[in-house]
């Protein structure tokens, strides 16, 4: 029954938010729910790790390690994106508009916890659609003409995208209907049934699917869209986005590795690779061009995607570990990112690079979170997103993989020289001596308290894993084993 609950209480934040209760209510209501959550995934996430099975709905509503990673991850950004939005979106003068939002921030959450919990490989296409169709108002929020048109261009790219990957899990379906019991469809099910499964078939379907929900993880070449939304949208959605939704649609992507290997005719691992590779290196030049700091997150995200299904292509127990470990970290310094960048806005009124300089001096807490933000995504030590992409290239080295794994290398220092060239002008920059000599810029309270409880565990994470964590994250690597 905790899984249905975690999935009613953002449906009913939901409703509440939508009604004219007062401006303070709708906040109030989606912070304490998604907290609520996020008590409710942890107890559930404990006992995926205790070796207890999570299933509320056989053969169609269960979590196993990869899906509680994911949940988890959901259920903390949404926690911390709700206690940022409090503050942030507080600017709005519109009562109306203001309910709006926070009752789609709450199907958004929704639509993303339930494509974790979701055991049909079908049924989980519908959430994916879900989080798309559910996030395009959010990303139009701020109603300017960018804004709409970034909304315009990812809603037409990633549903064409879903659109595409339907073919391919109808494809998957049509192979394998009537071999297993009635209602048994599962990716359980998929990874038992693969060997007796035309490899023709099953690799139609993962390229279908690849490319369809591709777009929507933002794989180059079909990230254009991301960018553009990730820039327009308000600050703690694109924490959403870029933190955790991408990292909800390559979820699907990865629960198809197993599948495609225990058919045992087809070499995934490489294809991962190659398509990682690629989203990597371009992303990695695109960072260096970027004029738009919030661009710069944005196209850090496609360069992190890359990593993590280089990582899956990599293969073996630890590439599986590194992936999964990326996953995290990604995660909680993205979410980070989008945050301070949201900071940043609120402080300097402005989005180009070119414009903000001396930011330490003009508003300490913005300069500051801004420059922690983006030393941990580029990979700096000893900060957790450093580890992850260290064990990454060392099971790269182990598996023999020299040229990916030196290509890996080149265009992560390649993106981490140009995220610290833009970000140190921008911080340590001389300022305005206009904007120098005007009072510091106080922040919103809750925005501040989200900078502080969000860096947390980028910080502790680089030096301490906890045990259940740990134990998490090995099941969750098992599960692109099998």
């Amino acid at each position: 029954m905790i899984l249905l609950f975690i999935l009613g209480l953002p449906l009913m934040a939901a409703l509440i938010s939508a009604l004219p209760l007062g401006r303070r209510v709708a906040p109030a209501v989606t912070v304490a729910t998604c907290v609520a959550v996020l008590v409710l995934t942890v107890a559930a996430a404990l006992r995926v790790v205790a070796g207890e099975s999570v299933v509320t709905i056989r053969n169609w509503i269960a979590i196993d390690g990869l899906s509680a990673l994911i949940l988890l991850l959901v259920a903390t950004v949404g926690s911390t994106a709700a206690l940022f939005s409090w503050g942030y979106i507080a600017r709005e003068k519109s009562s109306r508009h203001l309910r709006r939002y926070y009752a789609n921030y709450n199907l958004f959450v929704f639509a993303m916890l339930s494509v974790p919990m979701l055991d049909e490989p079908n049924l989980v296409w519908t959430g994916v659609e879900l989080t798309t169709i559910l996030s395009v108002y959010l990303v139009a929020f701020e109603n300017t003409g960018e804004a709409l048109e970034a909304a315009w261009k990812y809603s037409v790219l990633t549903i064409m995208g879903g659109a595409i990957a339907l073919l391919g899990f109808l494809a998957l379906y049509a192979a394998t209907r009537g071999r297993y019991a009635e209602g048994a469809y599962t990716w359980r099910t998929l990874i038992v049934l693969a060997p007796g499964v035309s490899p023709r078939v099953l690799e139609t379907a993962f390229v279908l699917i690849l490319v369809g929900f591709g777009a929507k993880a933002g794989l180059v070449p079909l990230h254009t869209w991301l960018p553009d939304a990730h820039s327009q949208a308000p600050s703690p959605i694109c924490a959403l986005l870029s933190g955790i939704k991408t990292t909800v649609i390559l979820y699907v992507i990865l629960r198809l590795i197993p599948v495609l290997n225990s058919s045992g005719k087809i070499d995934v691992d490489e294809w991962a690779m190659v398509v990682g590779l690629f989203s990597v290196g371009i992303a990695a030049f695109l960072i260096i061009q970027v004029t738009d700091y919030k661009r710069l997150f944005a196209f850090s995200t496609v360069e992190h995607m890359g990593i993590i299904l280089t990582a899956a292509g990599i293969g073996g127990a630890a590439g599986h570990y590194g992936a999964v470990y990326q996953i995290l970290n990604h995660t909680l310094t993205k979410s980070f990112c989008f945050f301070a960048a949201g900071a940043t806005l609120l402080a300097v009124d402005t989005r180009q690079i070119a414009d903000v300089r001396g930011l330490i001096r003009t508003s300490p807490p913005a300069g500051v979170a801004l420059l922690f933000g983006g030393i941990a995504i580029a990979g700096a030590p000893p900060l957790a997103v450093f580890l992850s992409e260290f064990s990454i290239l060392r099971s790269g080295i182990a598996k023999q993989h020299y040229v990916a794994t030196a290509l890996l290398a080149g265009f992560v220092i390649v993106a981490f020289f140009g995220i610290l060239y833009h970000l140190n002008r921008m911080v340590f920059g001389q300022p305005d001596p206009a904007i120098e000599s005007a009072a510091p810029i106080r922040l919103p309270v809750s925005c501040v308290l989200t900078l502080i409880l969000a860096a947390a565990p980028i910080i502790i994470l680089g030096v301490y894993m906890p045990e259940p964590l740990h134990k998490l994250l090995l099941m969750a690597a098992d599960g692109l084993t099998r």
